[in-house]
Formats: C-alpha cells, sequence, structure tokens
C-alpha cells in the first residue's frame, strides 16, 4: 500500500487519483503509524515551503516521514515535496527544511525575459539511469509550476536536469529516495509511467 502524507496542503486527489488509474493501491493520510506501515511513501506539496514545514511539525509527521526515509523504503517527493528534503529554502526568508539531502532551495534569478513562476511544459533531460524513468524517453516534456529550484550541495544525488533560463535539478536519486520538481500526476502519460514505477520499485 502507497500512503500518501496529508499535511494539509498539496493536490493531493489528483495525486491519488494517478496512482489509483496505473493500478497501485494508494491512501491519503497523515497518520503515522498507517505512513510508518505502508510499502511506499509519497511527500507532494504545493505551497510555501515555511507554511509546509510549520504544518508537518504542527501534525507531528517530521519523525514518521525520516523514520520512511531511514528505513529503505520506496519515497517520492513530488515539487515542494522535493524541496522539504533539503537542508533549507531562501523563500520568503531562510527556513529549514528536513535536511535529509544536504543543499539549498534557491529562487530563479531575476530575469525580464522569463516568466516567475516558470509554469507549464518544459523538456527533463536523464544524468543518471534512475529506475522510475525506465521506459521514458529521454527529454521528454513534463509539467512545471515552481519558483524555486533544489541545490544540492552534492551532484552526484541529481538524476534529471531542465534548462528554464539556466540549467537546473529537476530530479534528485539517493539510494531509496526520488523527488522531482515537476509534477507527475499532470503529465499525462510519461507521468502516469513514473508513477507507475514507482509502485514497482523495491527501493
Amino acid at each position: 500500500m502507497i500512503a500518501i502524507v496529508d499535511y494539509g496542503m498539496g493536490n493531493l486527489r489528483s495525486v491519488s487519483k494517478a496512482f489509483e488509474s496505473v493500478g497501485h493501491q494508494a491512501v491519503v493520510t497523515r497518520d503515522p503509524v498507517i505512513i510508518k506501515n505502508a510499502g511506499h511513501v509519497v511527500l507532494p506539496g504545493v505551497g510555501a515551503f515555511g507554511d509546509c514545514m510549520a504544518n508537518l511539525e504542527r501534525l507531528d509527521l517530521v519523525e514518521p516521514i525520516r523514520s520512511t526515509i531511514h528505513s529503505g523504503k520506496p519515497f517520492l517527493g513530488i515539487c515542494l515535496g522535493l524541496q522539504l528534503l533539503f537542508t533549507e529554502s531562501e523563500e520568503f526568508g531562510i527556513h529549514k527544511g528536513l535536511n535529509i539531502i544536504p543543499g539549498k532551495v534557491r529562487r530563479f534569478a531575476r530575469d525580464h525575459t522569463l516568466k516567475i513562476p516558470h509554469m507549464g511544459w518544459n523538456q527533463v533531460h536523464v544524468q543518471r539511469d534512475c529506475p522510475l524513468f525506465g521506459d521514458i524517453p529521454n527529454g521528454s516534456d513534463w509539467y512545471f509550476v515552481h519558483s524555486y529550484f533544489v541545490d544540492p550541495a552534492d551532484p552526484v544525488v541529481t538524476a534529471t536536469t531542465t534548462t528554464y533560463g539556466v540549467p537546473f535539478v529537476s530530479t534528485i536519486w539517493k539510494d531509496n529516495i526520488v523527488a522531482c520538481q515537476f509534477h507527475p500526476e499532470k503529465s499525462q502519460s510519461v507521468g502516469l509511467r513514473l508513477i507507475k514505477n514507482f509502485g514497482a520499485w523495491h527501493g
């Protein structure tokens, strides 16, 4: 069973429906016991970094998330769920993250030629053979909505990159963790393939 962490922010229903559409049983929950007992865990997210961290702490979900990751079970972060894994974010001040992946979350530089947030379809280029990208063509288009991007301290965790003015890390992969800046649940057939791959992945 796949647990989708509910901390009061994020497009939880669309993520849940995407898993159901590819035949994976998923439950939206904020129950720490269910999260810890799940075979796979998903951390989605839409909203401000600081508010999301505050909600995770208020709902006592930080420890279950960390325990899940350290246990070795497959873990998927989506959009803000990727950013929350990092040490800190500069969104509306400096806010501490989960510090699972060393590094920072930075804002796109102001550029009159680019609209911020980065919103819409953009290509994703595979840098390492991440198992979740099996049967997905390199350079496929995925759906993005974000103003900030992750900057890992160790670039070896980079799985894919995307260019929006400058190249940025659009997916990280470390051990049992895969986390992406784009929204697979909104990315049509390639997104559903990634979601299906995640449900079958053993970490």
